[in-house]
Protein backbone atom coordinates (compact mmCIF):
# COMPACT_ATOMS: atom_id res chain seq x y z
CA UNK A 1 0.00 0.00 0.00
CA UNK A 2 2.70 2.50 0.88
CA UNK A 3 4.31 1.86 -2.99
CA UNK A 4 0.75 2.93 -4.09
CA UNK A 5 0.44 5.58 -1.98
CA UNK A 6 4.17 6.98 -2.89
CA UNK A 7 3.14 6.39 -6.98
CA UNK A 8 0.13 8.66 -6.24
CA UNK A 9 2.24 11.32 -4.74
CA UNK A 10 4.81 11.48 -8.05
CA UNK A 11 1.92 12.13 -9.90
CA UNK A 12 0.58 14.66 -8.14
CA UNK A 13 3.57 16.89 -7.42
CA UNK A 14 4.28 16.30 -11.34
CA UNK A 15 1.02 17.28 -12.05
CA UNK A 16 1.07 20.45 -9.45
CA UNK A 17 -1.58 18.87 -7.83
CA UNK A 18 -0.54 21.01 -5.16
CA UNK A 19 -0.99 24.61 -5.99
CA UNK A 20 -4.78 24.76 -4.76
CA UNK A 21 -3.63 23.93 -1.57
CA UNK A 22 -0.93 26.70 -1.08
CA UNK A 23 -0.82 28.33 2.24
CA UNK A 24 1.45 29.73 4.93
CA UNK A 25 2.04 28.75 8.85
CA UNK A 26 -0.63 30.69 10.27
CA UNK A 27 -3.81 29.43 10.57
CA UNK A 28 -5.74 32.13 9.00
CA UNK A 29 -9.22 31.95 11.58
CA UNK A 30 -6.71 31.71 15.30
CA UNK A 31 -8.14 28.23 16.09
CA UNK A 32 -6.41 24.88 16.88
CA UNK A 33 -8.30 22.10 16.86
CA UNK A 34 -7.27 18.77 19.10
CA UNK A 35 -9.63 16.08 17.63
CA UNK A 36 -9.33 12.49 17.23
CA UNK A 37 -7.26 10.30 14.81
CA UNK A 38 -10.60 8.28 13.74
CA UNK A 39 -10.76 8.10 9.55
CA UNK A 40 -14.05 8.86 9.42
CA UNK A 41 -13.08 12.79 10.67
CA UNK A 42 -10.13 13.08 7.78
CA UNK A 43 -12.78 14.94 5.32
CA UNK A 44 -15.88 15.17 7.21
CA UNK A 45 -15.03 17.28 10.50
CA UNK A 46 -12.92 20.18 7.65
CA UNK A 47 -16.53 19.75 5.56
CA UNK A 48 -18.71 19.66 7.96
CA UNK A 49 -17.05 22.62 9.99
CA UNK A 50 -16.61 24.94 6.61
CA UNK A 51 -12.46 24.58 6.97
CA UNK A 52 -10.25 25.12 4.08
CA UNK A 53 -6.10 24.72 3.98
CA UNK A 54 -4.45 26.95 5.85
CA UNK A 55 -7.52 27.69 8.00
CA UNK A 56 -6.99 25.38 11.48
CA UNK A 57 -4.38 23.56 13.25
CA UNK A 58 -5.75 20.28 13.54
CA UNK A 59 -4.18 18.32 16.02
CA UNK A 60 -5.16 14.79 16.02
CA UNK A 61 -4.72 11.55 18.51
CA UNK A 62 -6.63 8.49 20.00
CA UNK A 63 -10.05 9.64 21.15
CA UNK A 64 -9.06 13.41 20.58
CA UNK A 65 -8.11 14.00 24.48
CA UNK A 66 -5.29 15.38 26.19
CA UNK A 67 -3.72 12.24 28.93
CA UNK A 68 -0.74 14.02 30.13
CA UNK A 69 -0.77 18.31 31.02
CA UNK A 70 3.17 17.42 29.05
CA UNK A 71 2.23 15.36 26.28
CA UNK A 72 3.16 16.00 22.71
CA UNK A 73 -0.61 17.88 22.27
CA UNK A 74 0.06 20.32 24.62
CA UNK A 75 3.56 20.92 23.06
CA UNK A 76 1.42 21.18 19.87
CA UNK A 77 -0.94 23.58 21.53
CA UNK A 78 1.91 25.61 22.61
CA UNK A 79 4.00 26.42 20.01
CA UNK A 80 0.39 26.79 17.83
CA UNK A 81 -0.60 29.59 20.60
CA UNK A 82 2.87 31.34 20.89
CA UNK A 83 4.59 31.25 17.43
CA UNK A 84 1.41 30.82 15.36
CA UNK A 85 -0.99 32.91 17.11
CA UNK A 86 -3.81 30.83 17.92
CA UNK A 87 -6.22 32.29 19.99
CA UNK A 88 -9.22 29.55 20.37
CA UNK A 89 -9.13 26.45 20.46
CA UNK A 90 -11.45 23.69 20.12
CA UNK A 91 -11.66 20.07 21.75
CA UNK A 92 -13.82 17.61 19.30
CA UNK A 93 -14.81 13.97 20.23
CA UNK A 94 -17.17 12.05 18.41
CA UNK A 95 -19.76 9.64 18.83
CA UNK A 96 -19.05 5.98 18.67
CA UNK A 97 -15.18 6.65 19.31
CA UNK A 98 -13.21 3.29 19.24
CA UNK A 99 -10.69 4.79 22.62
CA UNK A 100 -14.53 4.74 24.80
CA UNK A 101 -14.23 1.69 26.15
CA UNK A 102 -10.59 0.23 25.73
CA UNK A 103 -9.61 -1.41 27.65
CA UNK A 104 -5.47 -1.77 28.70
CA UNK A 105 -5.22 -5.77 29.62
CA UNK A 106 -6.79 -6.47 26.48
CA UNK A 107 -3.98 -4.14 24.50
CA UNK A 108 -1.51 -5.63 26.37
CA UNK A 109 -2.53 -9.50 25.42
CA UNK A 110 -2.57 -7.91 21.77
CA UNK A 111 0.96 -6.83 22.32
CA UNK A 112 2.09 -10.04 23.77
CA UNK A 113 0.35 -11.87 20.51
CA UNK A 114 2.33 -9.77 17.86
CA UNK A 115 5.75 -10.46 19.98
CA UNK A 116 6.53 -8.18 22.04
CA UNK A 117 8.60 -9.52 24.91
CA UNK A 118 7.40 -9.25 28.25
CA UNK A 119 10.66 -7.95 29.44
CA UNK A 120 9.93 -4.86 27.03
CA UNK A 121 6.79 -4.12 29.02
CA UNK A 122 8.24 -4.91 32.33
CA UNK A 123 10.72 -2.60 31.57
CA UNK A 124 8.32 0.31 30.83
CA UNK A 125 6.91 -0.39 34.11
CA UNK A 126 10.39 -0.06 35.87
CA UNK A 127 10.62 3.52 33.79
CA UNK A 128 7.53 4.30 35.64
CA UNK A 129 5.05 4.43 32.84
CA UNK A 130 1.58 2.88 34.55
CA UNK A 131 0.59 0.79 31.13
CA UNK A 132 -2.62 0.51 32.62
CA UNK A 133 -3.69 4.32 33.35
CA UNK A 134 -1.97 5.30 29.77
CA UNK A 135 -3.52 2.53 27.44
CA UNK A 136 -6.83 2.61 29.18
CA UNK A 137 -9.18 4.41 26.96
CA UNK A 138 -12.18 6.14 28.36
CA UNK A 139 -15.81 4.91 29.36
CA UNK A 140 -18.04 8.25 28.73
CA UNK A 141 -16.69 10.84 25.61
CA UNK A 142 -18.26 13.87 26.91
CA UNK A 143 -16.51 13.33 30.31
CA UNK A 144 -13.42 13.01 28.25
CA UNK A 145 -13.85 15.65 26.50
CA UNK A 146 -14.62 18.05 29.29
CA UNK A 147 -11.67 16.64 31.16
CA UNK A 148 -9.26 17.79 28.17
CA UNK A 149 -10.98 21.24 28.45
CA UNK A 150 -10.31 21.78 31.82
CA UNK A 151 -6.72 20.86 31.67
CA UNK A 152 -6.31 23.24 28.82
CA UNK A 153 -8.39 25.73 30.31
CA UNK A 154 -6.32 25.66 33.38
CA UNK A 155 -2.63 24.76 32.25
CA UNK A 156 0.14 26.75 33.41
CA UNK A 157 1.22 27.80 30.28
CA UNK A 158 -1.90 28.20 28.59
CA UNK A 159 -2.64 32.14 28.74
CA UNK A 160 -6.09 33.12 30.48
CA UNK A 161 -6.99 34.84 27.24
CA UNK A 162 -7.17 31.70 25.14
CA UNK A 163 -11.11 30.46 24.53
CA UNK A 164 -11.06 26.61 24.98
CA UNK A 165 -14.56 24.99 23.84
CA UNK A 166 -15.80 21.29 23.83
CA UNK A 167 -18.20 19.26 21.59
CA UNK A 168 -19.46 16.24 20.08
CA UNK A 169 -19.35 15.49 16.29
CA UNK A 170 -21.82 13.03 15.19
CA UNK A 171 -19.71 10.26 13.19
CA UNK A 172 -21.87 10.26 10.43
CA UNK A 173 -23.72 13.30 9.98
CA UNK A 174 -21.16 15.87 11.09
CA UNK A 175 -23.28 17.63 13.57
CA UNK A 176 -21.25 19.53 15.88
CA UNK A 177 -22.87 19.53 19.82
CA UNK A 178 -21.23 21.97 22.23
CA UNK A 179 -20.68 20.55 25.76
CA UNK A 180 -20.12 22.12 29.03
Amino acid sequence: MIDEIMAYNRRFVAEKGYERFITDKYPNKRIAIVTCMDTRLVELLPAALGLRNGDVKIIKNAGGTITNPFDSTVRSLLVAIYELGVQEVMVIGHTECGVQGMNSAEMLHLMRERGIEERSITLMKHCGIDLDSWLHGFDDTEAAILETVDLVRNHPLIPHDVVVKGYIMHSTTGELRPIG
